[in-house]
């Protein structure tokens, strides 16, 4: 008889965003005339910049000809998209990654969500609290989390830390030893930012324990402020104990598109073995590379055209971002984030549960977010909205938001 993975049954409930969608189906199933703004899923709302547009016409084109029809690709992806990569992110910053240490792929959630493959079992994993839930969902598919506890809504072989207002959103380094760390800066949902001196104790924490941190830069591109580093690769070190997760999906519009990448250096080794070999074997066996007509959009965004037009687009989002925080606050709500991120992090009036929250903006306000108790125990009281909806949409949910709460 063939046997299923019993850990899926040990997954409470259902994936956080499914939930949401369940819900606002329900919602507007029921209220058919109601007009519901999204600012939940973080899906962008800007169509693909013009460069992007012209360069996956260019490589359809090339597919009507022999001379210049591709096959299957590179399993880490193409070296013009993979030089281009090293040179504007990495080297343009100072930061020397090479090529071979860049690893193409169809987004840094299917990334997050596979690296486990090359890691064994019985690891321990530490969490930022509230966190991506991809990084614990797919840790307990493979069996490292152990059981979920019902009564602390959090799994018993996950070491998780609190990310929160009370430590200023810098997590405590573990006082006993864990092997396996995720990171994400700027974060996801809280908005927030890991110094470079902040994260240079976890990069001296991860060498001295042989620990491996596993850092997600997907929104490295709304930074902003100067001192905020884009890369854990600014930090000294970083390269023997982290790997590094990007995305196009948010900064470039890639959400339905699918691309993004993954940076393990020649020098990360663990157990005598080297990471970056055997995630390009993972690859080579589990993954036949990202679509030649989207590495070439991709890299149409390192360009000079590209890069303005893309600069518009962050711009865009960014002040949605500002025009959330600052309507909230003049609310009387309490916000985080938005500065070097496209989340705004929003504590729940008193007593008010953040699933309750949300319900209550959605039937009220006719407005959706995503509950805080999604993200983990410690999100519980607080909501994330997205700065990605459309302009005026966003202002009109904030004024709704702000009407409602009088």
């Amino acid at each position: 008889m063939a046997k299923i993975n019993e850990n899926f049954e040990k997954l409470p409930g259902s994936y956080l965003f499914a939930e949401i969608a369940r819900r606002t189906a329900a919602y507007q199933e029921a209220n058919p005339n109601a007009r519901v703004i999204k600012l939940g899923i973080g899906d962008v709302t800007r169509p693909l910049v013009p460069a992007v547009v012209a360069a996956m016409h260019e490589a359809v084109d090339e597919q009507a000809s022999a001379e210049t029809f591709m096959g299957y690709g590179p399993y880490e992806g193409y070296d013009f998209l993979r030089e281009a990569i090293v040179e504007h992110d990495f080297r343009a910053r100072g930061v020397d990654i090479a090529p071979d240490e860049i690893f193409v792929s169809d987004g840094a959630k299917s990334d997050c969500g596979n690296i486990g493959d090359i890691l064994a079992r019985d690891n321990k994993v530490a969490v930022c609290d509230p966190v991506y839930p991809v990084y614990v969902d797919s840790n307990a598919i493979e069996g490292r989390a152990g059981e979920w506890d019902v009564d602390a809504e959090e799994w018993t072989n996950i070491h998780y830390m609190p990310t929160t207002a009370e430590n200023g959103f810098c997590p405590a380094i573990p006082e006993g030893r864990v092997d396996v760390i995720y990171l994400c800066s700027p974060n996801n949902p809280t908005g927030t930012c890991l110094t470079k001196d902040e994260l240079k104790r976890w990069v001296d924490y991860a060498n001295e324990n042989d620990a491996l941190i596993m850092f997600d830069a997907a929104y490295e591109r709304f930074i902003t402020e100067p001192d905020v580093p884009h890369s854990i690769y600014e930090v000294e070190g970083a390269k023997t104990c982290a790997i590094e997760f990007r995305s196009f999906s948010k900064t470039a519009g890639f959400t339905g598109m699918r691309c993004g990448y993954t940076v393990i250096p020649r020098d990360l080794v663990r157990d005598g073995q080297s990471l970056n070999d055997l995630w390009m074997r993972r690859q080579s066996t589990k993954f036949n590379g990202a679509s030649y007509i989207i590495q070439k959009g991709a890299a149409a965004i390192y360009t000079p055209e590209g890069a303005r037009q893309i600069a518009e687009t962050l711009d865009y989002y960014r002040e949605n971002a500002r025009v959330i925080k600052e309507g909230l606050e003049a609310a009387g709500l309490t916000v985080y984030g938005a500065v070097n991120s496209p989340y705004v992090w929003c504590k729940t009036p008193e007593g008010i549960a953040s699933w309750d929250f949300f319900d209550m903006l959605l039937e009220k306000a006719n407005v959706v977010t995503t509950p805080g108790a999604g993200f983990g125990p410690a999100g519980e009281g607080y909501i994330r909205l997205t700065a990605f909806g459309d302009a005026e949409a966003t202002k009109e949910a904030v004024e709704r938001i702000v009407k409602l709460l009088g």
